[in-house]
């Protein structure tokens, strides 16, 4: 077998340790400059690391398998040894319906098994695609993800390698797409050994995380390679159908042909390779149309983004909350709710408080198809960096929520929801670590205090997130669909649902024939798409909504209702909603 190794910093030897003892001398590669390779026997499951110079013996930078977790010694993984079940040829992304899923919560047990096994509903629910939260390896047993290292590994907790294959093939064979969540900004403080192999990180650039990851520097071409080949290896070697990119916005890269460019074209390539769509999609903080604007067209080609904006106004327009990056939104609510119906971005070359200055670039919606951003009531970013966690369901009453459902998936967007919104779970969703260094541990412990102190929260009423119960408290209650209100709510939106992939003006791409009317004050809102009307009264008073035209037929609606009468006029009850047919 070839073993091989990116190990510039490497002055004088790299040594390749297979099992616990037996050592072999790596060679230069003429080739490629501060490769190392050494043709050696073995098989699957063999262990192994690399030593450089003198130094210890540390997993591979591109290890398939960790099995003692990120600081232990790396695997031979087989990826020809799975025999596939399911011949699966795709799900594009126009037309879907995604459900942001974290292993760790999504059940009691945190395995990918366990939530292979609890796919079924998703797929009667109407869900197209499932997108997991990342799964690389990161301390301990219970995390969000986003701390991971090995970034071609998976989670050994969650259930490794083979685990996710059968997962992937589960969730095919019930005509679910897969798309992973990928970190390429950064990785986590521990077990990361990176550095020690090559130049890896950068200080010519500066992120939340300390050290930029090295894009643009000295060495980036292999740093690029080790991201890029990454990616493709997660789409090819488990069949995924997409990755969803993490903080994109924080990938500093002033080089011509940047990252994301050289990625959306690997991918593209990748996809008529293997004659299965592959997408890729972007969470960007930019507020730029420009990441998804097809190269040809000047863009940088990723296929899609979510879309926090339209997130901010529904939030606003539902809670009343005014905090933070909530304040644009807060000022008039309903009225930003209509403006990223029909504009995608609030923000699109206005002034933004919680920014300090101007902020975004207009969406052209002649050119732009609005599937192209993602429409969401809620996240894990949206619901965990809450200080207690809280769902919308902590504190909306079911109408509300059934309004919050009825924007999203009835919007221009394409929809997704967060798991357990289905029903509107009551289980909060916090933030939680496992890390194994009690320094780091207590480091994060009261980085999460002094965060929310600063808000007026009191210490101790934040979850403590090595507290093995901040995880147990955040994994889903499957009893409580069976119950009311939740029963009611997941009938909703599995009716919504079923009416999105029923009627093709739900999915109709063009943003520019989305209409919108609101009353601010009394706080409705309609919007047209196509020959279907939806009108919602987010108010605690019935609604007189003029929907105009002819009379239309009632086709779901949460409260019962009356279609309107001559005079166009649809009478809603508070906190309510309803869909219409033109007539």
């Amino acid at each position: 077998m070839q073993f091989e190794v990116w190990a510039p910093k490497a002055q004088d030897r790299v040594t390749l340790r297979l099992g616990d003892a037996a050592d072999h001398t790596m060679t230069r590669d003429p080739l490629r400059e501060g490769w190392w390779t050494a043709d050696v026997p073995a098989s699957d499951g063999t262990r192994y690391g690399f030593a450089l110079d003198d130094g210890p013996v540390l997993p591979d930078p591109r290890s398939r398998r960790q099995p003692d977790g990120p600081d232990g010694h790396s695997a031979v993984v087989d990826q020809t040894a799975y025999e596939w079940a399911d011949p699966w040829r795709g799900r594009p992304l126009p037309g879907a319906v995604l459900y942001e899923l974290h292993i760790g919560t999504f059940t009691d047990e945190g395995t990918l098994d366990a939530a292979a096994a609890n796919l079924a509903p998703l797929a009667a629910l109407g869900i197209t695609h499932v997108e997991l939260m990342p799964v690389c390896p990161f301390p301990g047993t219970h995390g969000w993800g986003y701390e991971g290292v090995s970034l071609w590994a998976v989670h050994e907790p969650y259930g490794g390698p083979e685990a996710l294959k059968r997962f992937v093939d589960t969730a095919h064979g019930l005509g679910l797409g897969v798309v992973l969540d990928v970190v390429h900004n950064h990785l986590g403080p521990s077990g990361n050994y990176l550095p020690v192999f090559g130049p890896y990180f950068t200080d010519t650039h500066h992120t939340p995380w300390g050290s930029a990851v090295n894009l643009d520097a000295p060495g980036s071409d292999e740093v690029r390679a080790y991201l890029l080949e990454s990616a493709l290896a997660w789409l090819r070697d488990y069949r995924l159908d997409g990755l969803r990119l993490d903080a994109v916005h924080a990938l500093a890269d002033t080089r011509a042909l940047t990252f994301l460019e050289e990625l959306s074209t690997a991918v593209d390539a990748l996809s008529a390779e293997l004659a299965r769509p592959l997408f890729l999609i972007a969470e960007s903080d930019l507020g730029d149309p420009r990441t998804t604007t097809p190269r040809p067209q000047g863009g940088l080609g990723l296929h899609a983004q979510w879309n926090d904006d339209f997130h901010h106004a529904v939030h606003a327009a539902l809670t009343g909350e005014s905090q933070g990056y909530y304040a644009d939104f807060a000022a008039e609510p309903i009225a930003a709710v209509a403006k990223t119906l029909t504009r995608a971005f609030f923000h699109d070359g206005t002034y933004s408080s919680f920014r300090g200055r101007t902020h975004g670039r207009p969406v052209d919606p002649a050119r732009t198809s609005s599937h192209r951003f993602l429409g969401y009531a809620q996240t894990h970013d949206q619901i965990g960096n809450r200080a207690l966690g809280d769902r919308l369901s902590a504190t909306l009453s079911p109408g509300l929520l059934a309004c919050a459902a009825a924007l999203v998936l009835t919007g221009p967007f394409t929809p997704m929801l967060f798991m357990g919104e289905e029903w509107g779970a009551r289980t909060p969703w916090q933030f939680f670590t496992d890390h194994q260094d009690p320094e780091l541990a207590e480091a994060v412990r009261n980085g999460r205090r002094r965060e929310f102190a600063a808000h007026g929260w009191e210490a101790e009423s934040i979850p403590d997130p090595q507290d093995p119960a901040t995880r147990d408290r955040s994994c889903l209650d499957r009893t409580e669909p069976a119950r009311e209100p939740h029963t009611r709510l997941l009938t909703w939106h599995r009716d919504l649902i079923a009416l999105r992939h029923s009627h093709p003006d739900l999915s109709d791409p063009d943003l520019a024939t989305v209409k919108v009317a609101y009353d601010e004050g009394a706080r409705w809102l309609a919007y047209r798409r196509g020959d279907l009307r939806v009108a919602l009264n987010l108010s605690a008073r019935p609604a007189e909504i003029p929907l105009g035209g002819r009379s239309g037929q009632v086709l779901v609606t949460w409260d019962p209702v009356e279609p309107p009468g001559p005079d166009g006029v649809l009478r809603l009850p508070p906190e309510s909603c309803a869909v219409l047919s033109g007539g």
